[in-house]
């Protein structure tokens, strides 16, 4: 593999989401997990006359709502080993100061220390590597 292609990052990283109003947070990176996660509150699927709409307030801000008529639903095994039912969108995140289409599952994460968590799926699309001793927060 040439690592001249390859985006080096921190285990922790600020990024941005453009789609949810440019919001800026620091991201786990996290090479043992699948796909990534983001924090949300407020997650509810509603039924309307067009089909199944997706309600959610990402990152404990329950006066940003957002509505998403894309999304899927899948199993998600956690890292205390539970397998639970989540809803996966597709967005845009900056890295790095590059923006980078990402899947991510939504989930309340108020009981962990980092918002959102970007899993290898991802960093190996992009062709990113893990410094684990690199501190970019």
């Amino acid at each position: 593999m040439d690592d001249t292609t390859n985006i080096v990052i921190g285990s922790f990283e600020p990024v941005c989401f453009p789609d949810f109003n440019g919001y800026e947070v620091v991201a786990k990176i996290d090479t043992g997990a699948y796909t990534g996660a983001l924090h949300c509150t407020t997650i509810q699927e509603e039924e309307t006359a067009n089909g199944p709409v997706l309600n959610f307030s990402p990152f404990d801000h329950p006066e940003v709502k957002v509505s998403l008529t894309e999304f899927a639903v899948n199993h998600v095994k956690s890292s205390n080993g539970k397998i639970e039912t989540r809803y996966f969108i597709d967005t845009n995140i900056i890295v790095a100061g590059s923006s980078y289409p990402i899947v991510l599952s939504l989930a309340d994460r108020s009981e962990m220390k980092w918002p959102v968590l970007i899993g290898r799926k991802f960093l190996r699309k992009h062709n990113f590597l893990v410094d684990v001793n690199r501190v970019n927060k």
